[in-house]
């Protein structure tokens, strides 16, 4: 049991340094950490503030920053007032199908900036063309990557089960 708990916190830890060297707090990589390795329907703030020696402040920054792209989900717990958080089966894929959000975000930013410039000069206008151009090309590159994703697994867990 000790071996497993040490295993859990090197990751734990880990993740939340993958995650400060990103740009990230460190305290979400913690926290996706954790509810990775969980395997309970859900863990509460309480349960997670307790294990991960964080204040009540920090647990819910980090839920909230981990809950917008999709890396963890908020869970209704019927005579609860608590709150209850879980990781997706597939965190990194439930990342990639919500980050659509952000990249449609930059696009129609880009728009309202260059109607707002109108005759802005070519240099200006260019820079905002590209900002929408690339935004828009990788959010279709976005999707297909999904897709392949979607396929990836199919295919390595068809491969599993023939081989069991």
């Amino acid at each position: 049991m000790a071996d497993d708990r040490a295993k859990l916190e090197f990751f734990v830890e880990e993740l939340g340094l993958l995650f400060e060297e990103m740009g990230e707090r460190r305290m979400n990589g913690r926290v996706l950490g954790y509810l990775m390795l969980s395997s309970e329907p859900h863990v509460s703030t309480a349960e997670l503030m307790r294990e991960l020696n964080a204040s009540a402040g920090s647990i819910s920054a980090a839920t909230r920053a981990l809950s917008a792209p999709g890396f963890i989900r908020r869970v209704s717990v019927p005579g609860s007032r608590g709150h209850f958080y879980r990781a997706d089966d597939d965190v990194w894929g439930a990342f990639l199908a919500t980050e659509h959000r952000y990249l449609y975000k930059r696009q129609r930013l880009a728009d309202e900036v260059m109607a707002a410039l109108g005759d802005a000069d070519d240099i200006v206008q260019r820079r905002m063309a590209n900002m929408r151009d690339y935004f828009n090309w990788l959010e279709a590159r976005h999707r297909t990557l999904g897709n392949e994703w979607e396929e990836y697994k199919r295919q390595r867990d068809a491969e599993r089960e023939s081989a069991e």
